[in-house]
């Protein structure tokens, strides 16, 4: 248990007594909810749905017409423009067209508010594609969101299970680390009578040193898987928790590899998200070529002109359509089509790609979930052969049938096997969550997540 500051500080005599910081208790379920609330790669898959959605909006946005409003403040002595501006500010008179007044006119100025109205009524389309193509975007951003999702639970899966396999490797450690004490103990309680030779003690002492060493770096190891697991849930590696799911033996659903095959082909996230994509792809070739056909807007616009800004003058207005179409464009409108049709083209072949992929993952991931499944019945065995073989040496040790070197072989025997064991428990569980995350089938509900 980690202390805190305080506690730190009255080991070095600098205050009052030490309170050791609580653990709080965490399972792997809600280990697996912490991760999909606050690691970055979620968060960052979180930011990119609202950044397609705003690209959605942005696409729709070319539906509906652009009204502007400008106010403008002006003063000049250009003839055209004083004759101009007079005529819009309805102040126009006889004596305006004297010659000295036309050619060399007085400085005016003039407060122009404006109001304006322009809107594509038909792009050939083009809106409407590429409204298409950003709505598909939308959807491949929320199917990656779903993908990172099942990526950070399996790495909390694995590295929840990381710890407690760490855990099981202290206790490993501890027990033997306190074996080989009361073997030294025995040596020396043996020289000390004169029925032992002075090299066995020493053995002992040897294989004692070697236990404690092995206990100090399984101690720094599950340190280590600690802060790996607060890592995995975006949480400060500082942070202490009381691990309460525990390492233990269970038996799974049964899979099989053509289920497994097949359900992955339906529903993994990054392959949907492929397709998505390759939709958007047609989507914006269908646009590139849009831009081929005509366009045609209409458009409005009202103007009052003042001599100032409350003051009254004249008003205008104008409204009109426009017919558009682009006779020649150097070439910009084929090379966009044909950038377009090389992405489908690009897409297309990422989503066969991303399938033979897909089916390699599975394969990989369900024979290393088999390899798995056999080793811990063949590791589980070994236990048990292990601990009769050292309980027959230990008998024969005591009767001085067997030396320290048989027994410590026979010690290292049966901690391997347990250490075996453990491991194949560990490998059991997450080569499972390996394959579920093959499938796409990883959820915080997922069997290796809940007891």
């Amino acid at each position: 248990m980690r202390k805190s500051l305080l506690a730190w500080m009255v080991a070095l005599g600098l205050g009052a007594p030490a309170v050791a910081q609580q653990e709080e208790p965490l399972s792997l379920q809600q280990a697996v909810a912490i991760a999909l609330e606050r690691n970055p790669q979620h968060k960052a898959a979180m930011a990119e749905t609202r950044v397609a959605k705003a690209d959605v909006k942005e696409a729709q946005s070319f539906f509906f017409p652009r009204i502007t409003f400008s106010e403008a403040a002006t003063r000049s002595n250009d003839p055209v423009y004083v004759f101009g501006t007079r005529l819009r500010q309805s102040r126009f008179t006889a004596a305006d067209f004297a010659l000295n007044q036309l050619n060399n006119p007085k400085p005016i100025g003039n407060f122009a508010t404006r109001f304006g109205a322009q809107w594509n009524v038909f792009d050939s389309f083009s809106t409407t594609f590429n409204t298409r193509r950003a709505r598909e975007l939308k959807s491949a951003a929320a199917e990656r969101l779903a993908r990172a999702d099942q990526v950070v639970a399996y790495r909390v899966i694995q590295s929840y299970y990381g710890a407690l396999f760490a855990a099981r490797q202290v206790e490993l450690a501890e027990h033997a680390a306190s074996t080989a004490q009361a073997v030294l103990d025995q040596s020396r309680a043996r020289f000390d009578a004169g029925t032992t030779v002075e090299s066995d003690y020493l053995v002992a002492q040897v294989d004692l040193a070697s236990r404690q060493q092995e206990l100090v770096r399984a101690r720094n190891t599950l340190a280590l898987a600690e802060a790996e697991l607060n890592m995995a849930m975006g949480v400060g590696a500082a942070h202490s928790y009381q691990l309460t799911s525990g390492l233990s033996e269970r038996m799974l659903p049964a899979v099989t590899l053509i289920d497994s095959d097949a359900l992955a082909l339906k529903q993994r996230s990054d392959l949907k998200e492929v397709t998505a994509t390759l939709r958007a792809s047609d989507a914006g070739l269908q646009a590139a070529r849009s831009s081929y056909g005509p366009r045609i807007n209409v458009f409005a616009a009202s103007e009052l002109d003042n001599v100032s800004p409350f003051g009254n003058g004249g008003n205008n207005w104008a409204a009109g359509a426009e017919l558009q179409i682009d006779l020649f464009s150097g070439g910009q409108k084929a090379a966009s089509v044909a950038r377009a049709r090389a992405s489908l083209d690009r897409t297309q072949a990422l989503k066969q790609a991303a399938e033979d992929g897909i089916r390699l993952e599975v394969r990989r991931a369900y024979y290393d979930y088999d390899s798995a499944h056999q080793m811990l019945a063949v590791a589980k065995a070994a236990i048990a052969q292990a601990e009769e073989g050292l309980r027959i040496v230990t008998n024969r040790y005591r009767a001085g049938m067997n030396t320290i070197t048989d027994l410590l072989r026979a010690e290292d025997t049966a901690r391997n096997a347990r250490t075996n064991y453990w491991q194949a428990v560990y490998q059991y569980f997450v080569s499972y969550a390996s394959l579920e995350l093959a499938t796409g089938s990883l959820t915080s509900q997922s069997p290796v997540v809940t007891p």
